[in-house]
């Protein structure tokens, strides 16, 4: 995802008086400039620094989804239409079989040793922002047994 298209897509929400579309846009912004100062990269931030912050936000919109007490409807609602909102622009994740195939093709050596930790730790390097923790971690453990 590109920073200058958050940017204007805030824009036309501002325009279009969306507030949640625009405080959803906004706070991804804010995550992503943080980053960026962080890693001291403010000018011509890079797309896998704008999909790193953007995955952080799509994890934290889930989590309030899924704490969400269940009486609480309206609240929920609000936080399932954030999180459609980040969705948008989150970077497409692979799927367990796609894992799964790349962690045999890549990885088979390490696969061999039925270690999960080594295997964990050569494969996150490789797949971190490409797919999910929780995939990776169900697909290693099936190849671990």
């Amino acid at each position: 995802m590109n920073f200058e298209t958050l940017q204007k897509d805030m824009v036309a929400a501002m325009k279009a008086r969306d507030k949640v579309r625009k405080d959803t846009l906004s706070s991804m912004i804010a995550t992503v400039k943080k980053f960026a100062i962080d890693e001291g990269k403010r000018e011509n931030i890079p797309d896998e620094l704008v999909d790193r912050a953007i995955l952080k936000e799509s994890k934290t919109a889930r989590e309030q989804v899924d704490t969400c007490p269940a009486d609480r409807v309206d609240l929920k609602t609000e936080y399932q239409a954030r999180l459609d909102i980040i969705l948008e622009y989150a970077p497409k994740m692979l799927s367990a079989d796609e894992v799964e195939k790349l962690i045999t093709t890549q990885f088979a050596q390490v696969v061999e040793t039925k270690n999960k930790g080594q295997i964990m730790k050569a494969v996150m390097a490789e797949l971190k922002g490409k797919a999910d923790g929780k995939v990776i971690s169900q697909v290693v453990a099936k190849l671990c047994e």
